[in-house]
């Protein structure tokens, strides 16, 4: 038999900073199938809400090169341990603290970071984005980087840049009007208010959504926050995937809070579809997607390399009072003082430390001063 030459981009590597997992690809019968497997990407930062750091960051391109080198494998599953979150984005502890107010340090950051959403859409297998809960931020970014999202419905989906200090430019801007049109795109985007599972589904962001609330008697039901068995209101207005209003969320909520979160029927979705996909010629299979992908490749070669400058150069003005205000604040306080700051910038003040100062949330101040 002829040695096959290895195509491993760091053969030997071992992963440090995210989970990389070879898992049995089930055929028609529910069987593992011999001589053939799925590579499992996990995001290992549960403490952090899976937020991706420098280092993980290095670890997904290695992986997505690994696996699409791997003849072996059927397709890639992107995803995340726990249940809270798939990924929240960036690292705001390092974000706050590191590459605040270092531009060319960020910008050596983005390189990495477009480089991952790059290999996301060059992997030679299709690749499954496994949305274990909240996908915000720039996970919102490189989940809608994969081919196909698998979403449990207590997942939430939305963007954080324009409250937060940055723009959605690692993807969502070139990426999200493909899934769900410009209008809702504008919205989402600039108004960072985030999107049930349900409503993500309902507007064309995922392919298949799975109940995840386990109630105490063993039943799994729909997400009980909102809306899921009614499509308008008495005006008209399209309602599923809303939050519920009044008795009915207080009521909801209390049953939420009684329920388990199992992703046993996630897992079984991911499963299947990888067993569609096992089922299809691999070349012709992944032409079709090489084709596909070329529509979000297109804005994203247009927007990347110009936004990864931007980006950096934000964090000396708006992003050094919005990263902070986040990772140093608490729960009642994490934005800056808006009105405050365009009063000031319509008053001519520079934006320097002394205006971050005025503007950040009085605890996010001292907390960031002290160094906590």
């Amino acid at each position: 038999m002829t040695e096959l030459f290895s195509h491993d981009l760091v053969p030997g590597y071992e992963f440090r900073h995210i989970r990389y997992e070879e898992r049995p690809v089930r055929g028609r019968d529910g069987k593992p199938v011999e001589g053939l497997h799925n590579v499992w990407l996990w995001l290992d930062n549960e403490a952090q809400l899976n937020s991706y750091t420098t280092s993980a960051v290095r670890d997904v391109i290695i992986g997505l090169r690994r696996a699409s080198a791997d003849r072996r494998c059927v397709a890639v599953v992107f995803t995340a341990v726990g249940s809270k979150a798939f990924c929240t984005g960036g690292n705001t502890a390092e974000y706050a603290s590191y590459y605040r107010g270092r531009p060319t340090e960020y910008l050596q950051y983005m390189r990495l970071f477009n480089d991952m959403v790059t290999g996301l859409m060059l992997c030679d297998k299709p690749v499954i984005c496994r949305v274990n809960g909240m996908r915000i931020g720039g996970g919102q970014e490189i989940g809608m980087a994969c081919d196909f999202s698998v979403a449990a419905d207590h997942a939430r989906f939305g963007q954080a840049g324009p409250v937060h200090g940055s723009a959605p430019d690692g993807g969502a801007t070139d990426f999200l009007h493909l899934y769900v049109g410009f209008a809702h795109a504008a919205e989402s985007l600039s108004l960072c208010e985030p999107w049930s599972a349900h409503k993500a589904y309902r507007l064309g962001l995922l392919n298949e959504l799975v109940p995840s609330h386990r109630t105490p008697d063993g039943k799994l039901v729909a997400n009980p926050l909102v809306v899921t068995d009614r499509y308008t209101d008495e005006l008209g207005r399209v309602v599923l995937g809303e939050s519920k209003k009044g008795a009915e969320l207080d009521a909801g909520k209390a049953l939420a809070k009684s329920c388990t979160i199992d992703l046993a029927p996630l897992d079984e979705a991911v499963d299947k579809l990888a067993t569609k996909l096992l089922h299809t010629f691999p070349d012709c299979t992944r032409k079709t997607l090489e084709s596909l992908r070329k529509k979000k490749l297109e804005h994203w070669y247009q927007n990347s390399e110009t936004a990864r400058s931007w980006l950096a150069l934000n964090m000396n003005t708006e992003a050094a009072a919005g990263f902070p205000a986040f990772h140093y604040g608490d729960r009642e306080a994490r934005e800056i003082d808006f009105v405050r700051l365009r009063r000031r910038i319509a008053e001519g003040a520079r934006f320097d430390a002394a205006l971050i100062a005025e503007v950040m949330p009085p605890a996010a101040h001292q907390r960031m001063q002290g160094g906590t």
